[in-house]
Order: C-alpha cells, then sequence, then structure tokens
C-alpha cells in the first residue's frame, strides 16, 4: 500500500504570500486598538459580527476566489487561505461570513447556474450574505446516506419538509443549502436519490428554533421545513447527485485552518503567561510543531483544491488530526492553570470558552470516527 501521496506536496513558496500576511495582522491590531474587536477562541463558530465582515470585505477579504464578473477578486486559494489563518490565529470574529464564504462560494461556483451565481455572488463578496448549511437531521448523527428530509415536486418547483439540526447562524443566516431525499429510500444504494435546494430561510414554513449551549450561548438550531416552496431555479446543482456534491463541499469544511486553529489563541496566551506567571511547560512547543505541521498541510489541501486535485481523504486527515489537536490544547491550557493565574489579555475568559467548546471539536464536520473510516477507505482498506 503506497500511503506517500496521502497528502499532496506543497508546490509553492511558503514565503511568497509574508507581504499579504503582514496586511491581515495590521489590520487586525489596527481594528483591536479601535476597539472594534475582541480576540476569542473557536471565533468562526462564535464571532459573529457583520460589521467586521462588512471591513473585511472593504478590504477584498471576502469573496477572493469569485471571479471578478460576480463581484469577487479573481484571487487564489493559496491567498483566500493565508488571509483566513490570520484572521483565525489572531482570534477574530469572522463566524458571520464563514460558512457564506469557505463553502457556499465555491460549490456555487462549480454547481450553481448562472441565476444563482449572480444573485449570491456579489453579495457574499460585499459581505452583506450570511449563509448555513442544512446537512445533518435528528437521530442521524454522521450518517448523511439517512437524510429524511424529503422534496416533492410541485408546480413551479419542490416542496421541502423535514428537520435539519445543529445549524449554524441559521436565525441570523439568509439562506441554506438544504439536502434532500427526492427519490424513495433504495436500500442497496442508498447515496442515490438525494439533491440540493437553496432554501430561504424566511420562507413561510420555516421554524428556527435555538439550541442553547451549555454556557447558555446561541449558536445552533434546529431547522424545520414544513412544506417549504423552492422555486426551480433554486434547485442547487442536479437533481439526484447530491451525494456527490455533498461529499465535494465537504473537502472546503475538513481541511481549512478552522479545523486546527480554533484553539491556538489560548496556545498563544498560555505562551505569553509562562513570562507572567503560569509554570513552563515543555507541551507548549510540542502544540506549536503539532499546528506547524498541520499548517503545512492544510496548505498542501488547499493547493490540491485550486489545481482541481481530489482531496477528499487528505481533508479527512487534517481535520481527525487537527480538531484533536485543538481539544488537546485546550486540555493543556485548562490543567496548566491555577486559580493564581494573572488574567491576561481575557485569558481565562478564552479558556472557559475553549473547555465548553472542547466536545463539538471533533464532532462537527463529520465525527473523526467516521472520518477515520473515510481515511481507512481512501487508503484502499477493508
Amino acid at each position: 500500500m503506497n500511503t506517500s501521496r496521502l497528502v499532496p506536496p506543497v508546490a509553492d513558496d511558503p514565503h511568497a504570500m509574508d507581504g499579504l500576511r503582514d496586511e491581515v495582522r495590521q489590520f487586525v491590531a489596527e481594528q483591536r486598538d479601535a476597539g472594534r474587536i475582541g480576540r476569542q477562541v473557536d471565533s468562526w463558530l462564535t464571532g459573529w459580527d457583520e460589521d467586521f465582515s462588512r471591513a473585511l470585505a472593504a478590504r477584498g477579504w471576502l469573496g477572493m476566489t469569485v471571479p471578478e464578473e460576480y463581484g469577487g477578486h479573481g484571487r487564489s486559494f493559496l491567498e483566500r487561505f493565508v488571509v483566513t489563518e490570520e484572521l483565525l490565529a489572531a482570534g477574530a470574529p469572522v463566524g458571520a461570513h464563514w460558512i457564506a464564504d469557505r463553502q457556499i462560494v465555491p460549490s456555487l461556483l462549480k454547481y450553481g447556474t448562472e441565476t444563482q451565481k449572480r444573485r449570491y455572488l456579489p453579495e457574499i463578496a460585499a459581505g452583506r450574505c450570511y449563509f448555513g448549511i442544512g446537512m445533518s437531521e435528528p437521530d442521524s448523527g454522521s450518517d448523511l446516506a439517512s437524510v429524511r428530509t424529503k422534496a416533492s415536486p410541485v408546480d413551479g418547483g419542490w416542496s421541502v419538509t423535514g428537520a435539519k439540526v445543529w445549524t449554524s447562524g441559521a436565525h441570523r443566516a439568509d439562506a441554506f443549502i438544504c439536502l434532500a431525499r427526492t427519490e424513495p429510500v433504495d436500500p442497496a444504494h442508498r447515496h442515490a436519490g438525494l439533491s440540493q435546494f437553496i432554501v430561504d430561510l424566511r420562507s413561510p414554513g420555516v421554524d428556527i428554533r435555538p439550541i442553547v449551549s451549555m454556557d447558555g450561548r446561541h449558536h445552533f438550531n434546529e431547522v424545520l421545513l414544513d412544506e417549504v416552496f423552492v422555486a426551480d431555479d433554486m434547485v442547487f446543482g442536479t437533481i439526484g447527485d447530491g451525494w456527490q456534491q455533498v461529499t465535494s463541499e465537504l473537502a472546503f469544511e475538513r481541511s481549512g485552518p478552522e479545523r486546527f486553529l480554533s484553539t491556538f489563541p489560548l496556545l498563544a496566551e498560555v505562551a505569553a503567561l509562562m513570562d507572567d506567571g503560569l509554570p513552563r511547560h515543555n507541551d507548549l512547543g510540542r502544540y506549536v510543531a503539532r499546528v506547524a505541521g498541520l499548517h503545512q498541510m492544510s496548505t498542501a489541501v488547499a493547493g490540491a483544491l485550486e489545481r482541481h486535485e481530489p482531496a477528499d481523504t487528505a481533508a479527512a486527515v487534517v481535520k481527525v488530526l487537527g480538531t484533536s489537536t485543538e481539544g488537546d490544547i485546550a486540555d493543556f491550557a485548562d490543567l496548566l492553570t491555577d486559580a493564581c493565574a494573572p488574567d491576561h489579555g481575557g485569558y481565562r475568559a478564552m479558556l472557559d470558552d475553549a473547555v465548553v467548546q472542547r466536545p463539538g471539536f471533533t464532532l462537527r464536520g463529520g465525527t473523526n470516527e467516521i472520518l477515520r473510516g473515510v481515511i481507512a477507505r481512501g487508503l484502499g482498506m477493508r
């Protein structure tokens, strides 16, 4: 078994975008000094700040990979990777635009109709349109093939009925892409008969119910769909090809820097506190090394996606190793910190958030247990 190409090589000069990194760092520092933003862990999920999203858009840092004809900037996946990596490392509040820019943009460019591209891409690039993801369902776990939401043809479109769960930001988002069953289940081909639809979350028949986390915060939602009408021009991609489309989208969801940088701001504060009261610990270097390795792997996947190369298995590897590292960093900081440690830079608030969010790191985007199966199949194991 040859695993030498499990993760694709990095083919670009790692220092070619140092100037862009410096620009982003300076911008974030200016925003923080002006009191417009703070620093937080898990900022791509919890940091909903539409003003900050629009400020990024004004700098040309949203819709970076969108062609100029659709209101974007025609820049590369790797340039976008650099910007998002710097924002996450700084703990900047990127949650409002995150799903739209990370996942919806490449999906629209690949599967969207001309009408859909011209309607949504300019608005996403301007920081005025926010999306959710309608994949997960109650009692289904990571088994997307068990989708029970149904879409039935009606005059002029489709009627969608079902339920989606763990939908981040649905109470604030404008729309989501909903995976639904358009044909009866065939037990021998469970992945067949699935399709995707762009659903306006303000449509009649949409009921959004909050899922409140143990810390009392509201990020997730259950979305109930009761005969929601979706016009034919909002069918996303091809009827019956939903499974192929979803698995293609998941490469963007699973391989990005958000899969290993959710707790990096906390790790940075731990390092600072080791000069101000916390005991020095050799594991700090180990976690920095793990993050550096994951940066290299994630950069390689970004390059593969830009070259339109398959990267599903490599993306799963990044997700499994990255989210495990995020959780380990939270545990490391928690065990290292005692009641006498100083509260430098909002450290204790970040630590509390990291500990609360920690169980979700390896669950979202497909559980690590499921993804190990994806990796095994990708390696040809049985």
